[in-house]
């Protein structure tokens, strides 16, 4: 045949073309090898996914959404939400193949996009009171895809879990962990697992108490079909009731979106969201200064024990907290300190850092209390992972916000930028320092006709680590009620590799 020897001719006349191009394109001082090799790219991303967790389900709630981009970007764009089907609707979905066109003909139309982007820097918000409505799952592309996130806030006027409960929607992944969850009776937390995927994923719940992990065979092989969400009630999973528990989520195939939400008979509702990876360090940022209790929960996965001494960064510098100073967490246990009065007034980030030469990984967060006797509210702090180079926090609104910013070693220049309103307004921005060893609260850039949510963008100029949280507050009832989102970097920009074309590779 004649094809083979003239595809081989064309497919060696197309490198050469590149081959060409690429010569051109390189300097001339590493074109005779002078010159040191070409650094890899930064470009941003063109895709991003965002799963947001199924709300609780109680016909006293509220839950608005805030969708945002930064602006910078050129280009077109598209960001939008859809609901994921429930555990049931997946069941039936799946008995009804043969029936899907009959199905979609009497259900109509597909659902509407939850608060579709429509324009980089301005944010867009929804919001719903329905009763159980659906987890959200999110695409991104385009000119939208870099930086966006999307806030999920559910205010709860009464009940069990009444309060403010915010979520940061975050990525799909194949395993999370949680500290600080709890299968007491007063106690009611449910992990929520979100597929985004078009294949079914297969996940392993385990929890870890004080003695180690918890007995239980119900928490394995739980199927999450394709483009769905399941609830799961950790109390189902644990035989004996337990408070202050880990729980490692892990998915055996596919990916999934973790969050677990904690009602709490006396002290409200809110979300736990996952730790950042298990490290030989830790830094949770953003404890309010009017905290009545900071409950540090602490796991190590590994092996070997951990060995952790124990700083809080305030405004004007670190301290050893007194009767805090260290904390030793044997393996494969999750160990509990109640810090009365740690911040004394003042917001602060508690740091752990190993001594003794410890390098045992471990996931850590707080819960932190406000308020007194039945007017008390309660929120959770996670362990940060530091902004590399920016972060956004969506959801705002002006009285309400606030941001912590921590540098638990060098000073951090850093440039805060508040977004139009999603309904009217002005852009604004600050540059603040963050001095070594301390935590900066900072108020949102005052902005011009504000109307709506809006979004604070962070971003790192110069200096060393940063790490932040962004705290939400409402007085409802007389209680304190609010919630704190770390805010990880973005990872809006990625970096690509210089390669070389290499003729080579068509000599056999």
């Amino acid at each position: 045949m004649k094809t083979g020897p003239l595809s081989l001719i064309a497919a060696a006349a197309a490198l050469a073309v590149t081959a060409g191009v690429a010569t051109l394109t390189v300097p001339d001082d590493a074109a005779d090898g002078a010159g040191p090799a070409t650094a890899a790219d930064r470009i941003a991303v063109e895709r991003t996914t965002l799963l947001c967790p199924r709300p609780a389900d109680t016909e006293l709630g509220e839950t608005t959404y805030t969708s945002f981009t930064p602006a910078g970007e050129d280009g077109e764009g598209t960001a939008e939400l859809l609901p994921a089907a429930t555990e049931s609707e997946a069941a039936d979905e799946g008995e009804q193949q043969d029936d899907k066109k009959d199905k979609k003909d009497k259900k109509g139309d597909a659902p509407d996009p939850v608060a579709p982007l429509k324009r980089a820097g301005t944010p867009v918000a929804a919001t719903t009171d329905e009763a159980g409505a659906p987890a959200l799952v999110g695409t991104a592309e385009g000119a939208f895809a870099p930086g966006w996130s999307v806030q999920q806030t559910t205010l709860v006027t009464a009940g069990d879990g009444r309060g403010l409960a915010g979520a940061r929607c975050t990525a799909p992944d194949s395993e999370f962990w949680f500290a600080g969850a709890s299968t007491i009776d007063e106690r009611r937390d449910y992990v929520q697992l979100t597929n985004p995927d078009d294949k079914a994923a297969v996940v392993d719940l385990e929890l870890f108490d004080k003695d180690g992990p918890v007995d239980s065979e119900t928490g394995d092989g739980i199927q999450v079909p394709a483009r769905s969400s399941v609830s799961v009630l950790l109390s189902t999973i644990s035989e004996e009731p337990s408070i202050n528990l880990a729980l490692h989520v892990a998915a055996r195939s596919g990916r999934v979106g973790a969050a677990v939400h904690a009602a709490d008979e006396q002290l409200g509702g809110d979300w736990l969201q996952p730790v950042s990876e298990p490290a030989p360090s830790a830094v949770l940022p953003g404890i309010p200064g009017d905290a009545t209790s900071v409950q540090l929960v602490v796991h190590v996965p590994g092996e070997d024990d951990a060995d952790l001494a124990v700083r809080l960064a305030g405004p004007n510098g670190s301290i050893t907290p007194a009767g805090y100073e260290s904390v030793h967490a044997k393996s494969g246990m999750t160990t509990s300190i109640d810090m009365q009065k740690l911040t004394k007034g003042e917001t602060g980030s508690l740091i752990l850092e190993p001594e003794d030469g410890s390098t045992a990984p471990v996931v850590a967060a707080l819960r932190v209390t406000r308020g007194e006797d039945s007017e008390q509210e309660m929120a959770f702090v996670p362990a940060a992972a530091p902004v590399e180079e920016r972060t956004t926090a969506s959801g705002n609104r002006p009285k309400d916000a606030r941001l912590s910013l921590a540098a638990p070693g060098k000073a951090v220049e850093v440039r805060v930028t508040a977004s139009p309103g999603s309904e009217d307004g002005e852009p604004a921005e600050e540059t603040h320092t963050v001095k070594p060893g301390t935590t900066l609260t900072v108020k949102p850039p005052k902005t011009s006709g504000t109307k709506g949510t809006f979004a604070l963008t962070v971003e790192r100029l110069s200096g060393g680590p940063l790490y932040a949280s962004r705290t939400l507050r409402q007085e409802e009832g007389g209680i304190p009620m609010f919630t704190i989102q770390t805010l990880p970097d973005d990872r809006g920009m990625v970096e690509v590799p210089d390669a070389e074309q290499d003729l080579d590779v068509l000599v056999d």
